[in-house]
């Protein structure tokens, strides 16, 4: 069964930076994808960033293109997300997902979810 646990999230102020971890149990790391996706009260769950462990590659939302870097450890099974240059609308709950397939940054597409580790940037 695999199982997601994310930490490192916090409280910085603009301009900070923080890394947050998805710790994964379970998990066949040849081949199917990790991403991490943000949400705020009422607003739609929407996708950051993902490492296709199959092709090595990664997909970033615009809004955080050249700020946040995604990778994994391999021998420590897990996937990490550095932030930089925070500002106050990276304030979210991240949430870091797995599915067996293609990599996408849409939520509908993960059904293995993490319960989420809060990030609040301040200005």
């Amino acid at each position: 069964r695999v199982q997601l646990v994310e930490s490192g999230g916090g409280s910085v102020q603009t301009g900070g930076s923080l890394r947050l971890s998805c710790s994964v149990s379970g998990y066949t790391y040849s081949s199917g994808c990790m991403a991490f996706f943000r949400q705020l009260p009422g607003k739609e769950r929407e996708g950051v960033a993902s490492f296709s462990f199959g092709a090595g590659t990664t997909l970033y939302a615009d809004s955080v293109k050249g700020r946040f870097t995604i990778s994994q450890d391999t021998a420590k099974n897990i996937v990490y997300l550095q932030m930089t240059s925070l500002s106050p609308e990276d304030t979210a709950m991240y949430y870091c997902a797995a599915r067996a397939g293609t990599c996408y940054l849409a939520p509908s597409w993960y059904v293995i979810w993490g319960q989420g580790t809060q990030v609040t940037v301040s200005s």
